[in-house]
């Protein structure tokens, strides 16, 4: 496959106002699930996104030291003067290079959210118990930042495989004064850069721009569908929560991710904003709990089984396209 020819004439037919699911003929074959959408009136207002990026560490990979990486991603927010919310992960940033790294995002007046202090799958033999002391531990973690936010997002989003799990831990969130820092777009960009960082262990000089491009159509993909799937179940367009991760990758390219969703017809939010829309207060009753709201939002309803997937983002879903690109 010519990967600069397939990822040129991807980037060409971007255009989030018409909700047409990105690249069709692209990155994602199309299936019952991303069968493209009738287009909207040019004059439809832009859709709204805000960045929420899980797993702040100061153990990078590619050679990336956290200072540098640090001070990309907080450059290129500031690019577009917005605040975004960062999801604590305690167990990457408990020591006191962690306090710096946290410092400087609390410092720009970004959130800081609980992220749990070990990364457990809530989603398997993880009790209850165990789960709650996780999330308390990394309280302390965040506690003393000014813009410590009561968000929590559950590791690999997964919010419970037992109805008392998920009921329980909802209502231990509720007691502390906290809700869901829900995403609405999921994606698989840990994959991409784990994929980079295999390519660079074997060969140092190659060039990171193909994974660069790679990330960006399959960021505009999973928007694009997400965005329509809350379209047909909520009936309007929400404002939308991206997940990215602290990773090498992202530092080095998010300027251009963020200048290709803006391409593509998107409007970068605040994510405090983002989160004031009231689709976040929802409580799906999935089981397994969780994934993309969205996602958990269509499942519920029992109508969109042909074009959902379980779970709904994960890099066994690229691995072959990446593997037919020489990615």
């Amino acid at each position: 496959m010519n990967r600069r020819k397939f990822l040129s004439s991807a980037l060409k037919s971007v255009s989030a106002v018409s909700c047409a699911p990105f690249f069709t003929n692209s990155l994602h074959a199309m299936t019952p699930h991303q069968a493209p959408a009738p287009a909207r009136s040019l004059n439809t207002p832009r859709p709204q996104l805000a960045i929420t990026m899980d797993d702040p560490r100061l153990t990078l990979d590619i050679g990336l030291q956290w200072p540098d990486a640090n001070s990309r991603i907080l450059k290129a927010l500031d690019s577009r003067s917005i605040k975004a919310a960062l999801f604590v992960c305690g167990m990457r940033v408990d020591e006191p290079d962690g306090s710096k790294l946290l410092s400087a995002w609390d410092r720009a007046g970004h959130m800081l959210c609980n992220h749990s202090y070990s990364h457990l799958n809530y989603c398997g033999p993880t009790s209850y118990a165990d789960f709650a002391v996780d999330f308390l531990k990394d309280e302390k973690i965040i506690a003393p930042y000014q813009h410590k936010a009561p968000l929590f997002r559950y590791p690999f989003l997964k919010e419970g495989d037992t109805v008392d799990k998920r009921d329980r831990f909802r209502a231990l969130l509720k007691e502390s004064g906290y809700r869901v820092g829900h995403v609405t777009i999921d994606a698989s960009d840990w994959y991409v850069n784990e994929r980079l960082g295999d390519r660079l262990a074997k060969q140092p000089k190659a060039s990171i721009g193909p994974y660069r491009d790679y990330l960006i159509a399959h960021l505009l993909d999973r928007a694009a569908f997400y965005r329509q799937l809350a379209l047909d179940v909520v009936g309007r367009d929400i404002r939308h929560t991206l997940l990215i991760h602290y990773n090498s990758l992202n530092a080095l390219v998010l300027p251009e991710v963020m200048t290709a969703f803006e391409t593509a017809g998107w409007q970068w939010i605040d994510a405090s904003l983002a989160y004031q829309d009231e689709v976040f207060h929802s409580l799906p009753k999935t089981l397994p709990a969780g994934e993309s709201l969205v996602w958990a939002l269509a499942s519920e309803t029992g109508r969109f089984k042909t074009r959902l997937r379980y779970p709904g983002e994960d890099g066994v879903y690229e691995e072959a396209k990446m593997n037919a690109l020489g990615l």
